[in-house]
């Protein structure tokens, strides 16, 4: 079965037909053609789906697309500006080493964005419990938590230093 839903999707209001089994996830990708949103595990279990819905993070494999109507739907494409500006979460990721392969960055970096709009002074035990439900399989956490702390005041802005010499495959912070 099928019906219309009316949503705003990253700012922009959408009327669209849906399937009533369809998630999420599903209406971002395929049918919206926007494939920032990462499908990993397909169960709600990894975070690589999480987008922001009326300002909560949630997993868009778990959610379903005729949910959405009525609501706010933010990607990671959404967040940037008109111009291609980055959005300061994003920069954070992307000068302190955050982003490694970069499958898990769009849901780290959704995750991160819906708690510093509630709470932009987020200590480090906010953040950790706000991306508990993101995996990354790449690090070991540190890159992406100072790239949070940087933006919630937990560090001073700036970029990481990171030591490399060209002939070294292990750069060094």
């Amino acid at each position: 079965m099928s019906r219309d839903i009316t949503f705003t999707f990253n700012g922009n209001l959408l009327t669209l037909t849906v399937e009533d089994h369809w998630t999420l996830l599903h209406l971002i990708r395929e049918e919206l053609g926007y494939t920032g949103t990462k499908e990993g595990c397909g169960s709600g279990e990894c975070g690589a789906c999480t987008v922001i819905v009326d300002g909560a993070a949630v997993n868009s494999c778990l959610y379903l697309a005729a949910e959405i109507n009525g609501r706010s739907l933010v990607t990671i494409e959404g967040l940037a500006a008109a111009d291609g500006t980055l959005h300061p979460i994003q920069r954070a990721f992307v000068d302190h080493g955050g982003i490694q392969c970069g499958f898990c960055s769009p849901g780290m970096i959704m995750s991160a964005k819906a708690l510093l709009d509630e709470n932009s002074h987020a200590a480090e035990p906010e953040i950790l419990e706000a991306i508990a439900g993101n995996l990354c399989r790449c690090t070991g956490y540190v890159q992406i938590i100072e790239s949070i702390k940087a933006v919630s005041g937990g560090e001073p802005e700036g970029p990481r230093v990171v030591a490399w010499r060209g002939d070294d495959p292990h750069p060094r912070s």
